[in-house]
């Protein structure tokens, strides 16, 4: 296996990953945190690119935790976090079966859909949904699911998410709080799936102080970000994440 400890390209590919996927999660409501695993995929196997990611991801949810203490929404993280459990129980089962091909072909094609409904559709101001028990439910499972197996979770937990309106930092707290709790629980996989050797592992403490700087970058931008220039920025990020999403699916399958 490349040694890459000592491969200059893989810090000048994985650090401006990290900035991305820490600005993202500490502000934006993780949208385009899932570019994180793609982009270390150029030069390192996705499998060994999310073993990488995982721990550095815990290190800035501890951040965001302490950021967002007091600014979640309680009903939406009970309806979401048992659904993502459930997801990650399943992603855990199936891992061996699954196409990670397929799995991004369906979940961009989702992500996709939602944008375009956003943008092109019923321009009607609407009063925000009360969180419903059914969709949190599918959608928590969706998002624990994906966010197993290459923490792509972002786009459909924020289906479910974003139609709730909610204040700008409630959203990004909530968004923080159901995530960090859901890559804590990943771990557990993770190491018994033998993801966690001494490569990976140097690696992502190689790469760690960038992670908790990069969240409080994040958190310090959505602190003072316009909440309409927010949700435009996030449903923006989900509409890249989707064409990438499904680039890598296509080009992965044929």
């Amino acid at each position: 296996m490349q040694d890459i400890i000592t491969n200059p390209l893989f810090y000048l590919v994985a650090i401006p990953a990290l900035a991305i996927v820490g600005i993202s999660k500490g502000g934006f409501g993780g949208g385009v945190a899932i570019l994180g695993v793609p982009m270390l995929s150029l030069i390192i196997s996705p499998v060994q690119a999310a073993a990488i990611l995982l721990p550095l991801l815990v290190a800035m949810d501890i951040v965001g935790l302490v950021a967002y203490r007091n600014s979640y929404d309680a009903t939406v993280l009970k309806l979401t976090i048992p659904a993502g459990i459930l997801g990650i129980t399943i992603g855990w089962a199936t891992a061996v079966y699954l196409s990670e091909a397929v799995i991004r072909l369906i979940i961009g094609g989702i992500a996709l859909a939602f944008v375009m409904k956003y943008w092109i559709g019923d321009k009607v101001e609407q009063d925000a949904p009360k969180p419903s028990r059914a969709k949190g439910f599918l959608w928590g499972t969706v998002a624990g699911f994906t966010s197993f197996i290459s923490h792509a979770g972002g786009p459909p937990y924020q289906i479910y998410a974003l139609p709730l309106k909610l204040p700008t930092l409630v959203f990004a707290g909530t968004t923080v709080v159901f995530f960090a709790i859901i890559n804590a629980l990943k771990l557990i996989p993770y190491t018994m799936l033998g993801a966690f050797d001494t490569q990976n592992l140097t690696a992502s403490a190689v790469l760690l102080p960038f992670a908790p700087l990069s969240m409080f970058m994040g958190v310090k931008i959505a602190k003072v970000i316009n909440q309409q220039i927010f949700y435009k920025v996030t449903y923006f990020g989900v509409f890249i994440v989707s064409i990438k999403l499904i680039s890598d699916g296509l080009v992965t399958l044929f």
